[in-house]
């Protein structure tokens, strides 16, 4: 595994070489690390003096794919690698432009995680389709990765420029996500293409018993109990955390009295109070064991977002065996099979920022226990069906194989 930043021992491990020759750029960033505790505008000040050409590009909104240890990457284990494969290349640590080369050395897979590869800055277009076009006169350069200025256009134009001389084999999670590729500037230089959904283990998330849960993490044991879980939750770009918020209130109204309890997962916060429904923040979790029980403590689980390729957390939901209701953006249509589809269904689908639709599905659930009991085993079978992640290795080691065949 070639990062951009190691920061454990593991062996097998390798920090691409991406730091400066420079004996000028060298000795200012030792004097920004000196800096950082103390004087911390100083040591940005300093960092941004030791790559002046960086910093000038960063204020133009260009963005930065000026790494060099990317084209060493082959070089870095003591065999070269018969396969490279690229997740998230945004962050700061690879060089784009090393893509062409690279894949007519060796055979090269993009799976993409968001859309940033087809736009001129951003992970999520949300509704703008400038990204068709070649970008320019960005409605929003706040929106990840953001840039300070809009050179979105230009930031395409060389997008389109180095995968013109590429030749790569792209996985994306979603039929959704790959249907972007498919209009996008990345289109040309794809040699094969498909759709691997993400997995999980089943041997952790898996159904287990409620109350079991319930007690072990002191939550009431005949509370009404809807769980989201998310990083940083109610400043994420990309989900509703208002629409959860104010739907909850409302199940808690319709509910009549019962005990309506939302467990925010992946934020730390203090707890709060409407009505008769409380939101309880839980900071962020490592350890999957720990989070399963979250899980299993539920009656339902819900995702709202407003941009998703394809949520890991409705996958664990729906192997530990929830019924989700999910809203019907990006790839969720494709997790959770709804009451009026041709299979089992497993969930339910919202349009999104309607939160008396949210509301009413997640009333029907909680009021309703055959259903949810119905849903939630058909979650666990389908999940155990399409989401193992097993499988989804299994699924990259054929297609390995067959490059390998191809030449």
């Amino acid at each position: 595994m070639a990062v951009g930043r190691k920061r454990g021992l593991e062996p097998h491990v390798y920090e691409i070489p991406n730091g400066s020759k420079s004996p000028w750029s060298r000795g200012v960033r030792a004097l920004a690390s000196r800096a950082a505790r103390r004087q911390p505008r100083t040591a940005q000040a300093l960092r941004h003096l030791a790559d002046p050409q960086r910093y000038a590009n960063w204020l133009r909104g260009r963005e930065d794919f000026d790494f060099p240890g990317t084209y060493r990457i082959t070089t870095l284990a003591p065999r070269p690698p018969e396969v490279i494969q690229c997740h998230n290349l945004h962050g700061g640590y690879f060089d784009l432009r090393a893509l062409a080369p690279l894949s007519h050395r060796v055979p090269t897979v993009l799976t993409l995680h968001d859309a940033w590869l087809l736009s001129g800055h951003c992970a999520h277009s949300f509704d703008c389709d400038r990204w068709l076009r070649g970008c320019g006169q960005c409605p929003d350069l706040t929106i990840y990765p953001a840039i300070r200025r809009d050179a979105t256009h230009a930031n395409w134009l060389r997008k389109q420029s180095i995968y013109a001389g590429a030749r790569l084999f792209v996985a994306t999670p979603s039929r959704w996500l790959m249907d972007k590729v498919e209009r996008s500037v990345l289109a040309h230089a794809i040699a094969d293409a498909r759709v691997i959904p993400n997995g999980v283990d089943l041997s952790t998330f898996r159904p287990g018993d409620r109350e079991e849960a319930r007690a072990a993490l002191g939550l009431p044991r005949n509370a009404a109990i809807v769980l989201f879980a998310a990083h940083g939750i109610r400043k994420n770009r990309w989900k509703d955390y208002r629409t959860m918020q104010e739907a909850v209130v409302r199940v808690s109204d319709q509910l009549g009295g019962t005990q309506t309890l939302f467990l925010a997962l992946g934020e730390d916060s203090p707890p709060v109070r409407i009505a008769d429904a409380e939101i309880r923040f839980v900071p962020f979790i490592s350890d999957a064991h720990s989070v399963v029980r979250y899980y299993r403590a539920a009656d339902v689980y819900i995702h709202a977002s407003l941009a998703d390729t394809f949520p890991t957390t409705v996958v664990e939901a729906l192997a530990v065996g929830l019924p989700v209701v999910g809203t019907a953006v990006g790839g969720i249509p494709e997790q959770i099979r709804t009451l009026d589809s041709h299979a089992e269904p497993t969930g339910v689908l919202v349009p999104p920022h309607e939160p008396e639709a949210m509301a009413s599905s997640i009333s029907s659930l909680l009021l309703d226990r055959e259903l949810r009991g119905r849903l939630g085993a058909n979650a666990a079978r389908d999940a155990f069906d399409r989401f193992d992640l097993s499988r989804q290795a299994r699924n990259y080691l054929e297609w390995y194989q067959a490059m390998s065949i191809q030449g």
